[in-house]
Parts: structure tokens; sequence; C-alpha cells
């Protein structure tokens, strides 16, 4: 403190001293001032390097400081990171993850590739791939447009083809599958909403289910070519009436909030206040889309457990869905979407996965996925988790490839004529079936007329 003030003095006598200097013209009046303004000023300079000393070894062992913090962060952030790859690269702990190391090497023989090593060097490749390739895949999702997948075939050009301006992708699936979390999980990685969730979901404690067919544009745009369809879950002991509501969404299309209603909905809904609201929610003016294709989401925890209690309902009904005619597109078998595979281990997760591509005779590595929706506290989980999330993405590219697939061409005058000709006769045999049917009852009954009328003559004495 007192070299402080000192200085501060030494510098306010320097600062005097020059400004006398320099209002001096010449330098007969400057010599005599020079004994007096040496030692001040080598008073200051001596304390100016003192103090650019001391601040300098104070910045080196600020910076010392620094850098030891940082290597510890950095050793927490690589052990984070560690545990993060080893929580989305859960197949790698796996009993035969070895033997798939060892296949990479080189060229594997395809006779010792069992269905479990296939389905491992499956995961290995989205593994491989997710971090590059999903801000491909989500640029090429976001310059999407309705029939930019569409390839020739049969000779017809593309302006010959009926492309809708926007393509339909329909998720289904019995409740608490996970419909509704995937549509969230969508609009978090493809339309970058972060945390906020678009759609509702039913918690552990919650009956919610969704009521209205809901439209989600999950890129959140308006030049999207696509939208997805979130649906009411069935249930797993009314899969006739599942597959019967199911037929009419395919083909007569669907539209936004349109009533998802089965039969024991009836006395919910039997107030005028209800109806009302129906009514109101489900309004024609609402475009009715063509679902182009269609994803089966399972729940592969639930599916698994039911197994081992011995109960066959849940995987037998997810196959009656899966495999129901009306919802193959162009020769393909829908998606299959396996959810809640955080709530397994790792064996378990492996090997009901391959139990429920096994009794859906489908390959357990081509058009399947299994997607991490929600993280340890609940949130989707975006891309923490890069393997859901271009699995997700993938699932959807790969939806948008079968739905260009799908169209049909235009129909032409000669096709409309054909078409018109066809209920023309399908109305002329309608009637004459109505006619036969009104000349057969009326036969009937002058039959039995006359047969009374002869039993009565025969009684008359």
């Amino acid at each position: 403190m007192e070299g402080t003030r000192k200085l501060n003095k030494d510098c306010t006598c320097l600062d005097v001293a020059l400004k006398h200097c320099f209002t001096h013209a010449s330098f007969d009046h400057l010599q005599p001032l020079f004994p007096t303004v040496r030692p001040l000023a080598n008073r200051v300079i001596w304390f100016n390097n003192h103090r650019c000393t001391l601040s300098c070894h104070r910045r080196v062992d600020e910076c010392r400081w620094k850098q030891e913090m940082k290597s510890q962060v950095s050793c927490v952030d690589e052990d984070d990171c560690e545990s993060c790859r080893l929580a989305y690269c859960w197949w790698r702990t796996a009993a035969e993850f070895d033997k798939c190391v060892k296949l990479k090497l080189g060229f594997p023989n395809v006779s010792i590739l069992t269905p479990r090593l296939r389905l491992l060097r499956e995961l290995e490749r989205l593994a491989l791939v997710a971090p590059d390739g999903l801000n491909e895949l989500q640029h090429k999702l976001l310059e999407y447009r309705s029939g930019d997948f569409w390839v020739p075939t049969g000779g017809i050009a593309k302006e010959d083809m009926d492309i809708p301006p926007v393509n339909t992708i329909l998720l289904v699936g019995f409740s608490g599958s996970g419909k509704s979390s995937l549509i969230n999980l969508m609009y978090s990685i493809l339309g970058r909403s972060g945390l906020i969730p678009f759609a509702q979901t039913s918690s552990g404690r919650s009956n919610y289910t969704t009521m209205y067919m809901e439209e989600h544009n999950v890129l959140r745009s308006t030049r999207s070519g696509f939208c997805i369809y979130d649906s009411r879950g069935f249930d797993y002991h009314s899969t006739r009436e599942a597959l019967e509501e199911m037929s009419s969404w395919m083909s007569e299309g669907i539209h936004h909030n349109q009533p998802c209603f089965r039969y024991n909905d009836r006395a919910t809904t039997a107030d005028d206040a209800a109806m009302e609201n129906i009514t109101l929610r489900s309004s024609s003016n609402f475009l009715q889309r063509e679902v182009n294709c269609v994803m089966v989401v399972a729940n592969i925890a639930q599916i698994y457990k039911a197994l081992k209690a011995g109960d066959l309902k849940p995987l037998e009904a997810t196959r009656q869905l899966f495999s129901f005619p009306a919802l193959r597109k162009c020769n393909e078998n829908p998606l299959l979407i396996l959810t809640h595979g955080d709530l397994l281990s790792t064996e378990e997760r492996i090997d009901g996965r391959m139990k429920i591509c096994e009794h859906l005779e489908i390959s357990e590595t081509n058009g399947v996925y299994d997607i991490l929706c929600l993280n340890e506290y609940g949130f989707p989980v975006e891309e923490s988790d890069p393997v859901s999330a271009y699995a997700l993405t993938e699932a959807v590219y790969r939806a948008l490839l079968i739905s260009d697939r799908s169209h049909f061409p235009k129909m032409k005058f000669k096709d409309w004529a054909m078409l018109i000709l066809l209920w023309l006769m399908r109305f002329i045999g309608f009637c004459f079936a109505f006619l036969a049917d009104v000349c057969s009852s009326l036969g009937q009954k002058q039959k039995l007329r006359n047969e009374f009328d002869s039993r009565h003559y025969k009684l008359k004495p």
C-alpha cells in the first residue's frame, strides 16, 4: 500500500515536471530539470516493470489452473461420452459381439452368419453411419417434395402419374406401443423442436389415448412433402374390430380430426355436448388423404414379458395386424418399429426382436427398427442417442421411398368410360335381380292362392 502511494506521488511529480518541461521552448531551460525528472522516471519505470512481472506470474498461474480444470473436465466429459456411447450402443455388451468384431477384419463367410450375428452387424451399421448420415438424411427430408423418389417404371412418364401433393404415413399399433412418443421424437429430430411435445402421450398412470386421427407436420414447414398420422391404439382382445377399422382407412382414406371411436366408447359419447364436440372436430372441410405407407409400432418389452409369462396374445395380435393384406404397399410389408427396448436387458432385447421377426416371418435386419423414444429423464432422446435418431430418420426416408413407388397412373378418358360402363352394368344387374325377386315373390303368392282355391273347391258338396 505504501509503495502504491509513493508511486502515485512520484507519477504526479513526474507529470508536473514533464508539463513544465514541454512549456519551455529552449533546451537551456530544460537542462536544469533533468536531475529532478530522471530519478522519478526511473522509479516509475521500475515499479511498472515489477507490476507487469507480477501480473504475468498471476496470468501464468491462472492459465495453469484453467488447464488443470479443463483436463479434469475433459476427463469427466470423456467418461460421460464413454458411458453415453455404451448406452446407445447397447448391443456391444452382447455375448456374441466379439464374433461380430472378428468378422469385421475380413470378408465374412455367409454360411457362418447366424441371424443373431446378422442383427449385430446391422446395429453396427447404424452406429457407423449415424454420425455423418444423420445430417444428410435430415437435409434430404427437408428438401423432399412428394414424388421426388419416384423412378420410371412401365414406360409411364411422371406427368401421367397420380402423385398427391403430400404423402401420408400412418402409424398404427396397440395401446401403449409408443406412437405418440414416436411423433414427438420426429418433431425433436426432424423439426428441431427441442423438448416441446406436440402429441399428447399416456404416462404410466394415465389412461389417456388418442381419440382422433391427428395429422402432424413433423418438419414444421409449409413446404413439407409428407405428413405423419397418429391413430388411436387398438386393443389386444379386439383384433377383428381393429382390422375392420384399418380396412376402411386404407380404402376410403383418412383426414385430420377423424374420430377413432370404438364400440365401448358409445356410453361416454351419449350426451349432446360430447356429440356436438365430435361434430365440430370431425369437420368435412379437412382434406381426405390416401394412406401411402404404414408403420406398425410394437412395444417389444410388453410382448417379450408376455411371452416369458406364457401369454401369446400380444405377439399373435401384432402378427395379425402386421400381416393384414390391406397394409401392404408395392408388394412390400409395412415398416416395423420396436419401442421400449430400454426396459429389457441386452440379451432380452435381442432375443425379443428375433422372436418377433421369426413369428412375423420377416427379416430381422430389413424394414425393422429398434428406436428408443425417451431417455432416462423422460425427454425425447433427440441427438443424444445418434443411433436412435438416425434409425428413425432412415425409417421415415424408407417410408417415403415406398410411398413414391405406390402411386398409380392418372385415369384417362378410356378408364373413366370403362368405370362408368362397369357401374352401369352393376346397376342393370341389380335391377334385374330386384325384378327377379319381385316376380318370384308374386309367383309364390299366386301359387299359394291357386292351391287354396283348389282345396276350397274340393271341399264344396
